[in-house]
């Protein structure tokens, strides 16, 4: 072999390691793999830097500020009033009609917009039905999988295959080809989770937040005695926090309660409703004179007050907080609210949180005064998930916004401009518009999905240029066999669906259409529908929380276990495996019609 060949294929198995144990950010890998293909000179400048301006890139960039605007001008409220005022208490049927709103948002708008969108209205609808949110935020996520499949612009993995295959020079994909099977999966997907919802999907009733989030043994309340050494201190300057790392959250005075501002001064039979470790409290209890209340017991109704108010947030895609810590981007200071804990992944973590680095699906549960929270709903960073007074919109701008998304979604469909002029087009007018100001633009844009794609794509080119595309078809072919087109579909889909429960969809589809259109060529055969299995299986994505960001993002909110997951999404990944396969070839036979 090569060295151009050798250095590929290192580089790939090195990226698939990295993109799979998450060792570095997603974006970083797509770099870092693109800069030792630069530097062995394996692909050329030119190749290097080509995904920095692929329209796919380009066009996904510009979805975001498209779907961004939707949602600030509360173009998709009416659907969240249409789910909090319809009818029909029983989980399975509240679940499809939770699926029936995001999927056709889905396929337009970007699915992790859309699901921030909804997330906070479904689990407000849930509440007052009475049915527990986990039993509806997995087909949430599932479904605006589900709708992105169904157009081209639905997901990035999709316009990216699109854009691969073009480069190829061997045609495109039209707007609403994926449609016949999207739709034909949602069916199949949306009757699963209705009619073997109630089996497979925990019940897990709304608990006690400061149960979520284990306070229990790291919230008490100290009574302020006479003779204490903290009467007449502000907060601030007081041993607690500086000395013992104790964080006061309230100060409850008579017959109110204080918001527990590094300003405020301590007064003999103040309640102070203290953050701490055990053995802390114990070391300040006799020193300072307080008194730990021996009848405290901690519920969100002791935290909670007419003026304080506790709320849960999630960490989205595409926040400014993601690889952050508290302290860098001065939150309490900005917020005036105050972080109590945050869960990520089934673990809980209450110590330190200023230092703590903020990733996707983060949930942060806050304290705070009620414009404190309003502070924290209007910046982008995070998501309020039960505080659901609606944000303010330009509703003024509703029907200019909706009417340019329409516009560049039907003049794509009927081909009078192409995808990217469009989109660009309609980004410019909602500028010009002021449906959306150019810094909210280009806050819209998820730019690490945008560098991981460019900066991944040069791999692709080199898996076709150096031959490794080829040489792993090769392999394949020498096991799999030339003579049964089906077993060829069915491996190349349920390896890259394997390949995207563990890394990077996009990642997935990059390394695999490579091969997807080598393995056609090899046995003479159109390659559009092994294209097609990559494009499916890469963006469906449903065996893990971590496979995709819709499912990350509802992973805590829904207080979901990883083996939610697998219960509900392996079945339903083998549902898709099974009709995908059968049906592709009868959509996009192997040999091209004439």
């Amino acid at each position: 072999m090569s060295f151009d060949l050798w250095v590929t294929l290192i580089t790939l198995v090195g990226a698939v390691i990295l993109f799979a144990t998450e060792k570095l950010p997603v974006d970083i890998v797509a770099l870092l793999a693109a800069a030792v293909l630069l530097i062995t000179g394996v692909v050329t400048v030119e190749e290097g830097i080509a995904g920095f301006s692929n329209p796919a890139v380009i066009i996904v960039g510009c979805m975001f500020v498209l779907s961004s605007a939707l949602q600030r001008t509360g173009a998709l409220d009416a659907l969240g009033r249409l789910l909090a005022k319809s009818g029909g208490s029983s989980p399975g049927m509240f679940c499809m009609l939770v699926m029936l709103c995001v999927v056709p948002v889905s396929a337009f708008v970007n699915n992790t917009a859309a699901v921030a969108v909804f997330l906070p209205l479904v689990i407000a609808a849930a509440a007052a039905r009475k049915i527990p949110a986990s039993r509806v935020l997995i087909p949430l996520s599932f479904a605006s999988q589900f709708g992105g499949v169904c157009t081209l612009i639905g997901t990035s993995t999709n316009l990216l295959v699109n854009s691969i295959y073009e480069k190829s020079g061997l045609g495109s994909f039209s707007l609403f080809e994926f449609a016949p099977l999207g739709l034909l999966l949602t069916l199949a997907g949306g009757a699963y989770l209705v009619f073997f919802g109630g089996w497979l999907l925990p019940a897990r009733r709304a608990e006690q937040l400061t149960d979520v989030y284990q306070l229990g043994e790291y919230v008490t309340e100290l009574r302020v005695m006479e003779g204490s050494p903290l009467i007449g201190q502000r907060i601030g300057e007081t041993p607690l926090s500086r000395e013992h790392d104790i964080t006061v959250l309230e100060i409850h005075r008579a017959t109110h309660t204080i918001l527990a501002a590094v300003g405020e001064t301590v007064q003999v039979q103040d309640l102070l409703l203290v953050r701490a470790r055990p053995d802390k409290l114990l070391a300040v209890t006799t020193g300072l004179k307080l008194e730990i209340e021996p009848e405290f017991k901690l519920r969100d109704e002791t935290i909670r007050s007419k003026d304080v108010k506790l709320c849960e947030t999630i960490v989205p895609p595409g926040s400014p907080f993601i690889g952050r810590t508290l302290a860098e981007i001065r939150f309490g200071q900005q917020t005036g609210v105050i972080a109590l804990a945050v869960q990520r992944t089934g673990q809980v973590l209450r110590e330190k949180l200023s230092s703590v680095r903020l990733r996707i699906g983060d949930a942060l549960l806050l304290l705070g005064e009620q414009a404190g929270i309003d502070r924290v709903r209007a910046e982008d960073g995070l998501l309020v998930l039960n505080e659901l007074e609606a944000p303010v919109r330009q509703r003024g701008k509703t029907l200019l916004a909706l009417g340019v998304f329409i516009l560049v979604v039907v003049l794509a469909a009927l081909k009078i401009l192409p995808i990217l002029v469009g989109a660009l087009a309609g980004v410019l007018v909602l500028i010009i518009l002021r449906c959306v100001r150019p810094e909210q633009a280009y806050g819209a844009v998820d730019w690490r999905v945008l560098v991981m794609l460019a900066g991944i794509l040069p791999l692709g080119i080199a898996m076709q240029k150096t031959g490794a595309a080829q040489t792993i078809t090769d392999v394949v072919l020498r096991f799999a066999g030339r003579d049964d087109p089906m077993a060829l579909l069915a491996a190349i889909y349920l390896v890259t669906a394997i390949l995207t429960e563990f890394m990077s969809n996009t990642g997935a589809a990059v390394l695999i259409a490579p091969i997807a259109i080598a393995t056609a060529h090899s046995i003479g055969l159109d390659p559009k529908p092994f294209l097609v299995a990559v494009t499916f299986a890469a963006s469906t994505s449903f065996a893990t929380p971590v496979g995709y960001q819709t499912n990350t993002m509802v992973y805590n909110a829904g207080g979901y276990r990883f083996s939610d997951f697998v219960r509900v999404g392996v079945p339903l990944n083998l549902l898709f495996w099974g009709l995908s396969v059968y049906f592709i070839p009868l959509f996009w036979p192997f040999v091209a019609r004439p």
